[in-house]
């Protein structure tokens, strides 16, 4: 059975940090496109952070470049978030979903909701002093 699960959200005060997780059953991640997404009520799912199996691309928001960092950890079939020096404008529910792309499809391609066959249930990130 397909299944992917998210964790690692929770409420943070400004500045501080939390690691989202997550982690699939019933299929790899290491040779899937991975995605990490944001979805504000009444917008558009915004892409924050992507990743091509084998690690050859990766691609962040402008809004989170340099604060935000993804990884794989093949060896337990999951992926990654930190996130550093959160904001009030982070909060959100944060989803984590796969793909099965290039590395060389490029950034359009990866971040496009719409390329993404699979994805989590989402966890909440409260950002609040």
């Amino acid at each position: 059975q397909l299944q992917r699960v998210e964790s690692g959200g929770g409420l943070v005060q400004p500045g501080g940090s939390l690691r989202l997780s997550c982690a699939a059953s019933g299929f790899t991640l290491d040779g899937r496109a991975i995605g990490w997404f944001r979805q504000v009520p009444g917008k558009e799912r915004e892409a924050v952070a992507c990743v091509s199996r084998g690690r050859l691309y990766s691609d962040y928001a402008r809004s989170v470049k340099g604060r935000f960092t993804v990884a794989r950890d093949n060896a337990k079939n999951s992926v990654t978030l930190r996130m550093n020096s959160l904001k009030p404008e982070d909060a959100d529910v944060y989803h984590c979903a796969a793909g099965t792309m290039s590395p060389f499809e490029g950034t359009t391609s990866y971040r496009s909701r719409f390329k993404y066959a699979y994805w989590g249930q989402g966890t909440q990130v409260t950002v609040s002093s």
